[in-house]
């Protein structure tokens, strides 16, 4: 099993920016799958980015343009940029391990705790 800490979150403008990251307590293997989802408020938790550990990226649509997900392989860290952020964005934001390359939730097996984004209009 491998942990993940998330960091990075905090308050913002719309049309502000956060880099999110997260930690994994082992180098992930070659086959590892990492996804971003989020959870608002009231409503299900949503496939934000996913990529392999060895590149690959995909995004939601409604990200798409404005977020990228990147890795730091020396430091087993995964980031999310996040750019010209929305009202909409906030929302408790999780890191996740897997090993399928997809954007459903039920594949991954390791998650973080979370970490808040919040956008003020």
């Amino acid at each position: 099993q491998v942990q993940l800490v998330e960091s990075g979150g905090g308050s913002v403008q719309v049309g502000g920016s956060l880099r999110l990251s997260c930690a994994a307590s082992q180098r992930p293997f070659s086959r590892s799958v990492f996804g971003w989802f989020r959870q608002a408020p009231g409503k299900g938790r949503e496939f934000v980015a996913l990529m392999r550990w060895r590149g690959s990226p995909l995004y939601a649509d409604s990200v798409k343009g404005r977020f990228t997900i990147s890795r730091d392989n020396p430091e087993n860290i995964l980031y999310l940029q996040m750019n010209d952020l929305k009202p909409e964005d906030t929302a408790v934001y999780y890191c996740a391990r897997g090993s399928q390359y997809t954007a459903n939730q039920e594949a991954y097996e390791d998650w973080g705790q979370g970490t808040q984004v919040t956008v003020a209009s």
